[in-house]
């Protein structure tokens, strides 16, 4: 991109923001330290905090959050009397899951068919880098227009809601005029998209016990309460036979009114297989964006290779439920754990332990902020009307910083689009989306300081 002096610069500068975000992949940074040292968070952390003390960032600080990991913050003044924006963005990042599946190493950026590889790579450490190119594009043309805070967050894919209590206990800290949340996408590569709204999760991890201890299936089964095919049909229990979700109280039947999702592109971008049907009803942007859905994440019960002729005693299964706009995700937790309740059979011992929790987010899109953006997205990508889309995935802190500063304008704009298949293997960037998401960053700073 070379139309104009920001472009030409956030050009220039790709090369380098290869290389930087080659290092932050390789920090293992996933926030379960029962699974990956702390160390790796902690590194990544430092990293972002070094960043931005080199980009003339004050007050840089690694804030230790209540759930136990660092979240990056730091302030970089704009001229006397600009607005504030504070731009988002996290840097822990999900497992990579069966590193056996990914093409090459998922913590080593690695180059392949004109995408960047790595886990992070979109989501969300590839927003870090967008930020550092769009500040350093102004800087290197004229200078930053506004007063920017940064907020770099080490626990966003838990869910464990570090960064919202730290803010609560903090109000002061995060307070802008706009908020940028860099953690979402464009609807496809090359169409700009800012997301509207973000559904809410739950996340419960549930128990079924039916005996003091495993039995031999021969001379047991048949008879003896089996934990296993309990919490079988409690999972089955959730989903009717079209495939939606069916929580006992919870409503399923929202409409969503703006840009739709073709059934066959989703097919193609959720790689369905051939003669596979999609569930549930409605349109897809329906499903996906407007009304529940309910996952079942993992089940622990014996794997096959090993197993033993046995009566299962326990069972456990972690499941999500993400929860749309306008559904208390509060209520939508007590309804699940007591749909979960009433549909264990044969009296077995059924318990639930909520492990996060997030409300769903819906954006005011008649703000100047929204003009601002438009008219940045047509800088950047030009030709092409930005367009509103929502997003099936959760970002809780949105909730929390539209209810701290409700006269905030809330933004979310990012590089997760469909091929980038994040928290799945192969996780990639497009760099063409990262610079010219960038080069929007920065047309947005000018644009909204001149609102």
């Amino acid at each position: 991109m070379t139309s104009n002096p920001v472009a030409e610069t956030v050009a220039s500068l790709m090369p380098r923001a290869k290389e930087e975000l080659a290092e932050l992949v390789a920090f293992k940074s996933v926030a379960d330290f029962d699974q990956f040292p702390r160390s790796e968070s902690e590194g990544a952390a430092c990293w972002v905090a070094d960043a931005l003390r080199g980009e003339g960032f004050e007050d840089v600080a690694l804030l230790d959050t209540p759930d136990g990991t660092q979240s990056v913050y730091g302030y970089l003044r704009g001229p006397e009397g600009a607005k504030t924006v504070l731009l988002y963005a996290h840097y822990d990042v999900q497992p990579p899951l069966d590193e056996a599946g990914w093409t090459t190493p998922p913590f080593e950026l690695t180059e392949r068919d004109g995408r960047w590889y790595g886990r992070g790579a979109a989501d969300c450490k590839g927003g870090v880098i967008m930020h550092l190119l769009a500040l350093r594009a102004l800087k290197a043309n004229g200078g930053v227009p506004v007063h920017v805070k940064v907020i770099a967050e080490g626990s966003e894919e838990m869910g464990t809601g570090g960064l919202e209590r730290y803010a609560e206990e903090h109000p002061e800290l995060l307070e802008a005029d706009t908020i940028v949340i860099g953690d979402a996408g464009n609807f496809r590569v090359g169409l700009p998209t800012v997301t509207s709204t973000l559904r809410g999760m739950t996340l419960l991890r549930v128990r079924v016990d039916s005996l003091e201890g495993n039995l031999h299936s021969g001379q047991f089964g048949g008879a003896a309460p089996d934990a296993l095919a309990a919490l079988i049909r409690v999972l089955d229990s959730l989903r009717a036979q079209d495939g939606s979700t069916t929580v006992d109280g919870l409503t399923s039947e929202a409409r969503w009114e703006g840009l739709q999702y073709e059934e066959e592109q989703f097919r193609k971008d959720a790689k369905v297989l051939d003669g596979v049907g999609l569930i549930g009803s409605g349109t897809v942007a329906d499903r996906i964006w407007a009304r529940p859905a309910v996952t079942v994440l993992g089940i622990d019960c014996p794997p096959v290779v090993g197993a033993t002729p046995s009566v299962q005693a326990s069972a456990r299964a972690l499941v999500s439920l993400r929860v749309p706009p306008g559904v208390d995700a509060v209520e939508a937790t007590k309804l699940l754990q007591a749909h979960i309740e009433a549909h264990t059979p044969w009296g077995a011992r059924v318990s639930t332990e909520q492990i996060g929790q997030g409300q769903a987010f819906r954006a005011d899109t008649s703000s100047p902020a929204y003009q601002a953006m438009a008219d940045a997205m047509a800088v950047a990508y030009p030709g092409q009307e930005m367009q509103y889309a929502g997003q099936g995935g959760s970002i809780p802190l949105c909730n929390t910083l539209a209810a701290l500063y409700p006269r905030a304008e809330i933004l979310l704009i990012g590089l997760s689009e469909p091929e980038a298949q994040i928290h799945a293997v192969n996780e990639s960037v497009s760099p063409e989306e990262l610079e010219r998401l960038s080069v929007a960053e920065a047309e947005f700073l000018r644009n909204y300081a001149a609102s």
